[in-house]
């Protein structure tokens, strides 16, 4: 381990945080802001983050690509309530997993947490649409539970058409679906 993947890592991390937590803020979840993501100083999310930092993309990735999966993700969508894969539960009537619809603050942190990746790991390529390329280009909507999906895809477009500033005064005043 190098200190240059140690403090590349860190430095990710908090920024990506610190990003969210603005946002967040912006649409009035303080609690979930000051909490997002805690869990990747976790142990059993730092080290392999560390191991795999490039600082262009998620560690977690890079360790699916020598593992075949990513300890670190496992640990980590099991915690955090933003991310739609926390949502799967067993459906009786189908006998299976199924996408369960998400309570609308954690697709809004969702949306926070997607805008602020992208930053983090486009840096000066960013753009509006980034968030909604990198939705699209991993075909995320057909996983998540329909109307969650159809949901998050919306405010992707909105930012994409509309920017930042009106598509964060439109998502503030989402109430439940």
């Amino acid at each position: 381990m190098s200190l240059k993947k140690f403090f590349g890592h860190l430095h990710t991390i908090n920024h990506h945080r610190r990003l969210v937590r603005k946002y967040c803020f912006k649409l009035g979840l303080i609690h979930q802001g000051l909490w997002h993501d805690i869990s990747k100083y976790s142990f059993t999310e730092f080290w392999p983050g560390v191991k795999y930092y490039q600082g262009f993309r998620s560690p977690n990735e890079r360790e699916r690509d020598d593992k075949g999966y990513s300890k670190a993700w496992l640990h980590h969508k099991g915690r955090n309530k933003h991310h739609f894969e926390y949502w799967y539960d067993y459906v009786a009537s189908v006998n299976a997993y199924r996408p369960v619809k998400m309570p609308i603050k954690y697709v809004k942190e969702m949306f926070c947490d997607r805008l602020a990746a992208s930053k983090t790991y486009l840096k000066d390529k960013y753009n509006d649409s980034s968030a909604l390329e990198y939705f699209s280009s991993h075909k995320a909507r057909d996983k998540m539970h329909e109307e969650t999906g159809q949901l998050i895809e919306s405010w992707l477009i909105m930012l994409s058409e509309k920017g930042e500033k009106e598509t964060f005064e439109y998502i503030k005043k989402v109430k439940e679906y």
